[in-house]
């Protein structure tokens, strides 16, 4: 079969691959299945809910969970199916924001995963006249469920509306408008053909590499309503992978154990975690077990995938790989094949460690207007580079702008921002093209991304700053869990550290140093202080006198999405941390050292 749309992806896994697997979740501790065939049944029996219910052709409706979960997939199918447009939600934003996008959309319901966010939106529901209703997935007492609609659809006896509507849904039309969360002001609807998507699973497809099993599982925690972890879940059903949801971000360890997964995907904050536990128990081993740990990693720390290696050295990575490594590999379950990252560029240190390691990393590349990738690594020399988002997939061109921006031309860039049509025409060259806002360059065919073009900045001496390289190298150490290079229009660099406590305590209580009991007296600590200078001097000698930070002050508060720093998808919002952070860059610039 042609596939066009994508709920045809799921018709295409009953024909061909069906699983008793399709999509699984954790419910009340045990892991519960539903089959392709039971996937089918259920959406088309939400689809026809919906027609009895009344809802057409372009009405919007919003779905937000708190985590992934089937219900989410059924509903999904179940609304394309008779044409109607999704509006994905973070369930981390504001009421005030859902009140805007709800508007901005003219969303007519809303599916919420619970009683939290149930009560979030009704809190705003009277600001929102489209809105008829909200319901929840959980059985809240007194509110609309999800089983309501399944319900109304229970009897098939007019499927035949539903297949004769599914006849009337094209491949251009409109499948879903999704809100980027934007690290300043107000979101934008990126809006989404069937097309757009499609092709991306298709031209992605290419990419996937093969698997030791012949019944492939996929751990998916990447929220949903994201387009990166939404399209692989569409290439997961189009190629036969049962999907696992993971339970939530700090069950992962135990989930990756539980279901044994062939492939995940992660953003490299996850990596940094990941590594970061592995090398706290490492270190804190003792003895000899230290120091054969800490000599594994010096081993593999400059190892380059499909290199050369010497005959000696791969006697020892072989010791190391059964002393070492083989325990990071049972602790991600033992069957990785390899990790997807993407949404922000993973330190190349990291990344060679997890090869050396056995555990491949492929970075990608792509953006919520691309639907999303433009480009990912492949598990094969000439498509693979460290540092490197591999070559674009398929039918998708990519050029470079005289600034070095990244642009791109194909059948993945979206229709256009919602209501702005003005925005639309901005972000697009006259000859069709997408800009990117990103900074890159090709070596050997691959993609490289050097910056974003937004975050570059100059200093009063005219030398412009590249801060997101800087902060991934400072990153690698287990003292900083997040870091902000600032200094647009100032003489010199700085930084805004938010540190790891946990870490800086265990070190304070090995090398047998007095600290403070409270984060907001820890962090003016001079011991403190004085290990994160050391910290951040070996990288500092790489980089220009220009570049290098010089000053820097800690944050006692810990950077979230809750609290506004990060966006759903781990990045700084740099503009909401300047502005939290103000008195300190103030000081870091009054106290400025003379050069």
């Amino acid at each position: 079969m042609k596939i066009t749309r994508l709920f045809d992806f799921l018709e295409h896994q009953l024909r061909n691959s069906p699983r008793p697997d399709s999509i699984v979740m954790k419910r009340h501790g045990e892991w519960q299945k539903i089959s392709t065939e039971e996937y089918v049944i259920k959406a088309n029996a939400i689809s026809r809910g919906f027609l009895n219910l009344g809802v057409k052709h372009g009405d919007k409706i919003a779905i937000a969970s708190t985590t992934n979960r089937t219900e989410w997939n059924l509903l999904d199918i179940g609304l394309q199916q008779i044409g109607c447009i999704s509006i994905p939600v973070y369930p981390t934003i504001s009421p005030s924001d859902y009140a805007y996008i709800f508007n901005d959309a003219e969303v007519k319901f809303a599916f919420v995963s619970d009683a939290d966010l149930y009560e979030k939106i009704i809190s705003v529901k009277d600001q929102i006249p489209s809105l008829v209703s909200v319901y929840t997935f959980d059985n809240v007492e007194g509110v609309p469920n999800l089983n309501e609609i399944l319900d109304l659809g229970s009897d098939a006896e007019n499927q035949h509306e539903v297949d004769a509507v599914k006849q009337q849904v094209k491949p251009e039309d409109l499948v879903t408008i999704i809100y980027t969360s934007g690290t300043t002001g107000k979101p934008k609807g990126v809006m989404l053909s069937h097309q757009n998507v499609v092709s991306n699973v298709l031209n992605s497809t290419p990419r996937i590499p093969k698997f030791k099993d012949e019944n492939p599982k996929a751990l998916s925690f990447l929220p949903l309503c994201h387009i990166f972890e939404r399209m692989l879940i569409y290439l997961y059903i189009y190629n036969g992978i049962g999907i696992y949801y993971a339970e939530n971000m700090e069950t992962i360890g135990d989930n990756l154990k539980e279901i044994h997964p062939d492939v995940m995907t992660v953003v490299p904050r996850l990596v940094e975690k990941v590594y970061a536990k592995i090398y706290d128990k490492g270190a804190s081993a003792g003895g000899i077990k230290t120091k054969i740990f800490m000599w594994a990693l010096k081993l593999v720390e400059d190892y380059q995938p499909y290199g050369n290696q010497s005959f000696i050295w791969k006697i020892k990575h072989k010791i190391a790989d059964i002393i070492v490594f083989k325990k990071w590999r049972e602790g991600v379950g033992g069957n990785l094949t390899c990790m997807v990252s993407g949404s922000a560029a993973l330190s190349p240190r990291l990344n060679r460690m997890f090869w050396g390691a056995g555990i491949p990393i492929l970075e990608g590349y792509g953006l919520t207007e691309t639907s999303p990738v433009i480009s990912v690594n492949s598990m094969d020399k000439s498509g693979f580079g460290i540092g490197m988002v591999g070559k674009p997939i398929d039918g998708v061109e990519v050029k470079l702008a005289e600034d070095g921006e990244i642009l791109v031309k194909g059948p993945n860039v979206m229709m256009g921002y919602y209501n702005k049509p003005d925005l639309t025409q901005e972000v697009m060259t006259p000859d069709g093209y997408f800009k990117t806002g990103d900074i890159g360059e090709f070596i050997n065919g691959n993609l490289k991304i050097t910056d974003r073009k937004k975050e570059i900045f100059k200093t009063s001496g005219g030398k412009y700053i590249a801060p997101q390289n800087m902060e991934n190298d400072y990153k690698q150490s287990r003292f900083i869990e997040q870091i902000m290079v600032v200094g647009e229009n100032e003489k010199m660099p700085c930084a805004l550290i938010q540190p790891n406590f946990e870490n800086i305590a265990a070190w304070a209580k090995s090398e047998n140093i007095s600290i403070p009991s409270s984060k907001e007296e820890i962090v003016k600590d001079k011991n403190v202080m004085d290990l994160i200078q050391k910290e951040l001097e070996p990288h500092n000698t790489s980089y220009g006198h220009w570049e290098q930070v010089k000053q820097f002050r800690l944050t006692p508060i810990e950077w979230s999405i809750d609290g506004g720093e990060l966006t759903p998808t781990l990045k700084l919002k740099r503009r909401v941390i300047l502005d939290k952070y103000k008195d300190l860059y103030k000081e870091m610039y009054d106290h400025f050292p003379g050069e």
